[in-house]
């Protein structure tokens, strides 16, 4: 596992993807964790500035990031300060020798002149390299200014972690020629000549102790794979849906870290029939869906939490309406803005309650990078089937954190089929239900003999406003249980790990699905697990898998949402929980000591 760190204008997270991207293509299994700065431009060399990324590459199954890291790269003292704490204590650190000085230690917060020895990791392996001096020397007949030629040590040290763990050039070079060939030609060969003198001083130095080899996956399942994150799989899995229904996708969205970049990725497709609107505000993004969906699109809105609490007026619209409508909450730590580079599952309430009136919609969650594709499809299918909105939870850490990711057939995937008005009998009746799904009608603006109106006041069957005492409980009562009728129409729940019956269940939910795999498995056959991918409804065979069980543990990265929703609704259980609320993801170890506990 590699950690790659320093201040925002390193290059940290270029350095880290290329590293990922060239290991997935060499045919390793990974997981990544770009770890981004909660503040827009921290002060120079703070810890508060500290952008860094994490890749944990394998030969077999890798289903985290890691916990701790076998080579820190710290380009400044800040850096070191900050990630110190994630090595292991076997692990190697390298460092940048020449940002060392009296001034940025002192900026990071250090007391001595001694910094390995503050931090206690003066018995790790240390490589401490003047890697600006060696970079300025490599490129000093180039042309370049001093600043054009600080901007290449980040290839300096991609080329010392690439001969550390053995991993071939040649998809660098490729990157670098297509990144520069149209606008800056001249920017390729000085690249490549940082990258070989990086790898070259790493094969020469006498301070590596050894260098390993991590063996492409054998008997891997046969096909086409590409990295990917979770925010490109979320765009491309309602790109799928649009093709599976027939339908143009529209996406009315307010750009919002850590989900602007959905609304980036779909705004390149154009040739797919995507359109995208960057709108002024929230309000808008939502309501311009709306809209769109009215007229007959695959309707979709993406933000994060606090653009969830501004849209919630208008997700209720979309519930009265009863039109098709996917919002994706891409999750972030905090109220207000909070630490908005940060990862945490703290929508969930606001994802099932957070709506006035009696609003119920249905609640699906992304589990991995590449899962958020399927998530997305699915939400896209429950929302045009069943004419209703649907929430779709991803968290920043699966949203811009990446895995490989099997390029699937579209024929494998199933038709969507919305229950568009094809004819009627008299005149038509917008809000007249489907016998068994209680669904209603779609029929579209145009449509002769379809002329109907919708809104956001209560009305019956025929379209009619009305504040009728009893038609409102039976509209209300009809719309939750055409909800709660969507559990027949999803897969029951099944146990990802361990035996059928116990002591314990753990449970869980989201991107946390990765960590308590991992944590499960080194526990052992004592525990079982099952991971909840359908919130609301809950899979219909929920209560007979949690009767099997004498407690069950929920672990979430919030303070007990989930395990608060499930006590309401199984309140003959025995639950526990574990909760972590600091942004940032669970550490497998923490959660084998948890698990052990209850054990």
């Amino acid at each position: 596992m590699i950690r790659f760190a320093g201040d925002s204008g390193d290059g940290m997270q270029l350095t880290g993807s290329l590293f990922a991207d060239m290991s997935a293509i060499y045919g390793n299994e990974l997981s990544t964790f770009p770890d981004y700065p909660a503040e827009i431009r921290a002060p120079h060399d703070t810890v508060s500035g500290v952008s860094g990324f994490q890749v944990h590459i394998g030969s077999q199954d890798v289903t985290t990031p890691g916990d701790f890291c076998d080579l820190l790269v710290a380009m400044n003292p800040a850096a070191l300060k900050a990630n110190a704490k994630w090595c292991k204590r076997h692990a190697m650190i390298l460092v940048d020798q020449d940002s060392f000085n009296e001034a940025s230690m002192a900026r990071a917060g250090f007391t001595t002149q001694d910094p390995f020895t503050e931090l206690q990791v003066e018995d790790r392996t240390l490589i401490i390299s003047p890697i600006t001096t060696l970079t300025e020397e490599c490129l000093k007949d180039s042309g370049m200014d001093t600043k054009s030629i600080h901007k290449c040590k980040n290839m300096f040290t991609l080329g010392m972690a690439c001969f550390i763990y053995s991993r071939p050039l040649e998809y660098i070079y490729s990157y670098l020629e297509r990144k520069f060939a149209k606008k800056h030609p001249e920017m390729i060969e000085p690249n490549k000549k940082v990258l070989n003198a990086g790898y070259n001083y790493a094969a020469n130095v006498q301070l590596i102790p050894n260098t390993y080899t991590i063996a492409p996956v054998e008997n891997k399942k046969k096909g086409t794979y590409r990295n990917i994150t979770g925010n490109q799989a979320i765009a491309w899995g309602l790109l799928a849906a649009s093709e599976k229904s027939g339908l143009p996708l529209f996406c009315g969205s307010y750009p919002i870290t850590p989900a602007t970049a959905i609304l980036e990725e779909l705004a390149i497709h154009k040739s797919l029939g995507a359109k995208t609107l960057q709108a002024e505000d929230e309000i808008a993004g939502i309501c311009t869906a709306i809209g769109a969906s009215f007229a007959g699109d695959l309707a979709v809105t993406t933000t994060s939490g606090p653009g969830l609490s501004l849209k919630s007026e208008a997700l209720g619209l979309a519930v009265m309406t009863e039109l098709p409508l996917v919002v994706v909450d891409v999750q972030r730590a905090g109220p207000s803005t909070g630490i908005p580079t940060k990862t945490e599952q703290t929508d969930l309430n606001q994802a099932l309650y957070g709506r006035n009136g009696e609003c119920p919609i249905p609640v699906i969650a992304a589990h991995s990078p590449a899962h958020c594709f399927d998530a997305a499809f699915m939400a896209c299918k429950i929302a045009l089937e069943h004419m209703t909105p649907v929430m779709l939870l991803s968290e920043g850490f699966l949203g811009n954190g990446s895995e490989p990711w099997l390029i699937p057939s579209m024929k494998d995937y199933p038709e969507i089929c919305p229950p568009f008005a094809e004819s009627c009998e008299g005149k038509f009746k917008p809000f007249e239900r489907d016998p068994e799904t209680l669904v209603r009608k779609w029929a579209l603006p145009g449509q002769r003999g379809f002329e109907h109106r919708v809104g956001g006041l209560e009305k019956t069957h025929e379209g009619v406003l009305s504040s009728d005492p009893a038609n409102h409980e039976l509209m209300v009562r009809e719309r939750a249980a055409k909800v709660a009728k969507i559990a027949d129409y999803i897969p029951e729940q099944t146990l990802a790990f361990g035996p059928a019956k116990g002591k314990l269940l753990v449970v869980g939910w989201g991107g946390t699905y990765g960590h308590l795999l991992s944590a499960v498995h080194e526990v052992g056959e004592d525990v079982s697990y099952a991971h909840f991918d359908y919130i609301d409804p809950l899979p219909r065979n929920t209560r007979e898998l949690f009767s099997r069980f004498e407690k069950i543990l929920v672990c979430e990265l919030n303070s007990g949402h989930f395990v608060s929703y499930l006590r309401n609704l199984f309140p003959k259980c025995d639950f526990v929980q574990y909760n972590k609320i600091q942004g940032q993801p669970f550490l497998i170890g923490e959660l084998v000591e948890a698990i052990r506990k209850e054990l």
